[in-house]
């Protein structure tokens, strides 16, 4: 893995990943200044694919597909990522479509896109779970923009304008922070005059100002209620606010994870709330990094009537890890699982240029995922104890939804 720095000032990456057929290009473009309306990133990422001054949004989709080209962007909590996946023989035109797209989207037709986003996401809110699930965020990250979900975006997209989109433009193309990684068969300096040539019309502020409001930290226990009378499962959401993928504590949280409930058949949830006490399909826990805060929440699915045995399950794990030392096959087994899952993140140039990209991003380095396997290995028995008890003795946030019937049953 190779660094360089564009003549736009564009930091890249470069990997050369010898015999292999498809080149991926990854840029990530950071988000340093909160949404005025809500949706507006969002939208702007959809608007992108939508039509230039060249090309409508047909002739787009013709021209990848004809060339078996891939071009997504995606708009996370802290950042809105571009992927390309080409053939090696079709980079130059991938490139030339990328280039496209980020120098001259007209924005036309942003009334239909809106309708479409709240289509999609009035559907999404017929799922209970995704209902849930938004609540749960909004809960955890109050009054911030992590907790924001499909309802405020619904409240607001229709206020966004073609101008709040390319105020938004001019950010995303002359100021805001940028990375580039690159993985591929190709020399670095062959890489580096198609970026030159390509993406020069584009900057990266590396001193912009960081504007983002910081979440607000969970001074105490949060409970949010959604009665839902035609629910046939009641969805249960409860976590934590856990400190961020730079905290030391990082690796041992992966691990902690592993074994509450990240690892499928041999987590300690699935095992004792699904196969021993028979409460759910689906019992798992998810540990999420960003850039503001973190969190750490379990999550069942389950018949209404076992709300109150989900919730004490929920306890008794948590207390179990808080206070028993994990045996040595455990921890071996954890490490095992958590380690193997991560090789699939580099199997293919793609993956591999969103991860080595991804911590470039976070200036955690290209190489951080040996540094982090590493740590992994050398985690002890004492380590998952002393960081489940400081963490998961602090204050919740807790979302149930269910029939009013048997909230009320439930008695929490």
């Amino acid at each position: 893995m190779e660094k360089y720095t564009l003549k736009n000032g564009i930091k890249t990456i470069i990997k050369k990943n010898k015999n292999t057929p498809r080149t991926a290009i990854v840029m990530y473009v950071k988000l340093n200044k909160d949404e005025t309306k809500y949706g507006l990133y969002y939208l702007f990422s959809r608007m992108l694919l939508k039509g230039t001054k060249k090309y409508s949004s047909e002739d787009i989709a013709n021209i990848l597909d004809e060339n078996a080209i891939d071009i997504s962007v995606d708009k996370k909590a802290d950042y809105i990522r571009f992927k390309l996946l080409c053939l090696n023989e079709d980079v130059n035109k991938g490139l030339e479509i990328l280039q496209e797209i980020i120098e001259n989207s007209t924005f036309d037709d942003i009334d239909k896109e809106i309708i479409k986003i709240k289509g999609e996401f009035q559907a999404d809110l017929d799922s209970a779970k995704i209902k849930a699930q938004d609540e749960y965020y909004r809960t955890i990250f109050k009054n911030h923009t992590y907790g924001i979900g499909r309802n405020e975006i619904l409240e607001q997209i229709d206020s966004i304008t073609k101008e709040d989109l390319k105020s938004v433009y001019d950010e995303i193309k002359y100021k805001s922070q940028k990375n580039i990684a690159i993985v591929s068969d190709f020399d670095k300096e062959e890489i580096i005059k198609l970026l030159e040539n390509h993406l020069n019309g584009i900057k990266s502020e590396e001193k912009e100002e960081f504007k983002r409001t910081s979440a607000e930290a969970l001074e105490s226990n949060r409970v949010s209620i959604i009665k839902k009378e035609d629910a046939n499962q009641a969805q249960i959401f409860q976590g934590w606010q856990f400190p961020s993928i730079y905290s030391k504590d990082y690796p041992t949280i992966l691990l902690l994870n592993t074994i509450l409930g990240s690892s499928g058949l041999s987590s300690r949830l699935f095992l004792e709330l699904r196969e021993k006490q028979g409460l759910a399909y689906t019992v798992r826990s998810v540990f999420e990094s960003f850039m503001l805060s973190s969190h750490f929440f379990v999550y069942i699915a389950t018949e209404p009537k076992n709300i109150k045995t989900s919730l004490n399950g929920f306890k008794t794990e948590i207390d179990k890890i808080m206070k028993e030392i994990i045996s040595d096959e455990e921890l071996e087994n954890a490490k095992n699982n958590a380690i193997g899952k991560r090789q699939f993140y580099t199997e293919t140039n793609l993956l591999e240029a969103i991860l080595r990209g991804y911590y470039e991003f976070l200036d955690l380095g290209w190489d951080y995922e040996e540094k982090l396997i590493n740590s992994l290995k050398s985690v002890t028995k004492e380590d998952i104890i002393k960081i489940a008890k400081k963490y998961f003795s602090t204050p919740n946030a807790l979302c149930i939804l269910a029939p009013e019937k048997y909230i009320k049953e439930a008695n929490f």
